[in-house]
């Protein structure tokens, strides 16, 4: 009954939809330009006249006749759809179309109203300004050399001036094909060694063979090959390389030949070395850090530094390394708590204080746990909820009226992109309008990114919806496991969309994967589970919360390890444990896998505030987390068949 008044309500508060055939236009008109039937589109685009999503069907056919079609036919359906998603997208599309057959004054005139231009568009901007002389051009092309990805053909041009005139010289050749090494980035680093004097590249053969045994490299080393830049720098890329799956073995190689290195290069591979034992938790890897001296090292190298240094308990060392960063990667929260708890444990606590102040009260791991060392209770903040006639401001806009469309024939991806480009600028009111609305539809996870944007007025039971508390409820009572805990892992995992699909094939509300179904099904007795089933709520969630309940007892009751085996196996939470009792916080900040890390502190953050708003109470997040246990050589599963 509650339901049906609510769709009643909608029914009268919204404005109409198009009739379900406009809908099947749609979808029709779809297939017919993935088939690049361009007769079929443009009949489409005749049936859905007066459709939300009939600029949809126009930009498609557009894009298809892109390389063809008329400046004047381009400008009009953008001076229409002028500020739309649709018209920055078509934008950005032929800005790569003038680009590439250098209509550089076409280009030029429409390039400035482009508002988010992609690493293509800018260095076709640059070639632009450079044709006419703009050295400035070069000046801001530079730093993409050094960038560890493979660049656009766009940008080619401009790095080739850049060598042509001595602005890059060797040594910058080597070090981006240092930097593409270490990021595994092959195709890019045989393109880049082209660019080396005659002589001096290593093939494609040998960087392939060095990838991928690396070991033998070394090992068949000629007793001569240090005497040229591209043996030495071969040798570096191989004990690099090696590091990745055993840094002793690395570093026992190196012993062997570093007298034939410079001091700088062996800097660079220590600091190798002590990045990569810190990611496996290996006591090696300060003093391996502290041999790399004063080498530069990267963003992902220096936030190990620390990593390691809290494992240690070597809080010197946290606030050096933490020193050692950027600007802008100190600023964040995580190293702002980090350098506070460093700063307390040297004796400095008014330094400390003021560190966790300017982080406290932000709704987020790091702010939490700030909150904690302040002794403030975590509250939520006051309500704010939107009138009736915000709402249905909101919901006339044409950019949510397409999202709603679009998110209405399950076109999610396209949903999302339009909704989130339509919510560009809008103040906190209306955010929670459009939140509200969102929630409205049950498209529950714009709901709750949409709430989660607002800087003054908040609506904490928005950003923490909790539907389906019919299904999550009696489980989790029946299991014994926090309802708060529960709902932020649901919430991580998949925003409360009941048929979310990952990349990696895990389903439904609490994404499980087909073999966790099936093993947990089989577990509890579930007679009739059919593996087309693991969408079903209430199969899902059942399945779901029984298998957090397994994992939770398999590793000592403890929320942190359980939030990290659901994400990445009971086999690596266990492991990842110390050989000596740690804080929950430090085994989180240290789980190497930076997707597992970011789900852990995220679930367990969510776990307060679904606390806070279930009992009503205010909430701490450190006592969550606690103290993890050591592992001991006895780290056994109890369930010898846990998944």
């Amino acid at each position: 009954m509650k339901r049906l008044l609510c769709v009643l309500l909608l029914a009268f508060s919204l404005p109409a939809f198009p009739a379900a055939n406009g809908d099947e236009r749609v979808l029709a008109a779809r297939d017919a330009v993935q088939r690049g039937d361009r007769a079929k589109l443009a009949k489409q685009l005749e049936a859905v006249r007066g459709h939300d999503l009939e600029p949809y069907v126009e930009y498609w056919l557009l894009r298809l006749r892109l390389e063809e079609a008329g400046s004047a036919e381009l400008r009009e359906f953008l001076a229409r759809q002028s500020g739309s998603y649709l018209a920055e997208k078509l934008r950005g599309e032929w800005l790569k179309v003038l680009g590439k057959r250098r209509e550089w004054d076409a280009f030029d005139a429409e390039y400035p109203p482009l508002v988010q231009a992609d690493q293509e568009i800018t260095c076709y901007a640059l070639q632009s300004r450079l044709r006419l002389a703009d050295l400035g051009a070069l000046d801001q092309a530079r730093p993409l050399w050094f960038m560890p990805a493979e660049l656009p053909e766009s940008c080619i041009p401009l790095m080739e001036q850049l060598l042509a005139d001595k602005r890059l010289g060797t040594d910058d050749i080597w070090e981006r094909l240092r930097r593409l090494l270490e990021a595994k980035k092959l195709g890019a680093a045989k393109a880049t060694a082209a660019y080396l004097p005659v002589g001096q590249a290593p093939s494609a053969k040998t960087l392939d063979a060095i990838a991928d045994k690396p070991l033998r490299h070394l090992a068949l080393l000629p007793p001569n090959f240090a005497a040229s830049r591209q043996g030495r720098e071969m040798a570096l890329f191989a004990v690099q390389r090696l590091a990745r799956t055993d840094p002793a073995q690395a570093a026992q190689q190196w012993e062997g030949i570093r007298d034939k290195f410079s001091a700088a290069d062996g800097a660079y591979i220590y600091a190798q070395l002590g990045w990569q034992a810190a990611l496996r938790h290996l006591p090696e890897a300060l003093a391996w850090y502290a041999k790399a001296g004063s080498a530069p090292l990267s963003d992902e190298q220096v936030a190990w530094k620390v990593r390691a240094a809290l494992r240690a308990q070597n809080w010197a060392v946290v606030g050096e390394a933490i020193g050692q960063m950027p600007k802008a990667l100190q600023a964040q929260p995580d190293w702002i708590y980090w350098l506070g708890r460093a700063h307390e444990a040297l004796g400095r606590q008014e330094e400390a204080r003021a560190l966790y102040q300017r982080i406290a009260g932000q709704p987020n791991f790091y702010g939490n746990l700030a909150d904690d060392e302040l002794g403030r209770p975590i509250q939520l903040p006051p309500l704010a909820k939107p009138a009736g006639e915000e709402v249905k401001a909101v919901a006339a806009l044409p950019g949510i009226r397409r999202a709603l469309a679009l998110f209405r024939i399950d076109m999610r991806i396209e949903g999302i992109r339009e909704w989130n480009w339509t919510l560009r600028g809008m103040d906190d009111a209306k955010l929670l309008a459009a939140a509200e609305l969102a929630h409205r539809h049950e498209i529950f996870d714009r709901a709750i990114n949409t709430a989660d944007r607002t800087l003054a007025l908040h609506d904490y039971s928005m950003r923490y919806l909790a539907p389906f508390r019919e299904h999550v409820e009696p489980k989790a009572k029946a299991l014994q496991l926090d309802q708060g805990w529960v709902y932020g892992l649901m919430r991580q995992e998949s925003r409360f969309i009941t048929n979310a699909k990952s990349v990696v094939g895990a389903k439904g509300l609490m994404q499980l994967m087909p073999k966790t179904a099936s093993w947990v099904a089989k577990k509890i007795g579930m007679k009739d589970f059919q593996p087309g089933r693991t969408n079903d709520t209430d199969v899902n969630v059942t399945l779901g919360t029984n298998y957090l309940k397994l994992v939770l007892d398999e590793l000592d009751s403890h929320p942190v390890l359980a939030s990290a085996a659901y994400n990445a196996g009971p086999g690596r939470a266990r492991k990842w444990r110390d050989v000596k009792p740690i804080e929950g916080a430090i085994y989180a900040e240290t789980i190497p896998f930076s997707e597992t890390r970011d789900y852990v502190k995220k679930v367990m953050s969510n776990s307060v505030y679904y606390s806070a708003l279930f009992e009503g109470q205010p909430q701490s997040l450190k006592p969550r987390l606690g103290t993890i246990s050591p592992k001991n050589g006895y780290d056994l599963p109890r369930i010898a068949d846990l998944p």
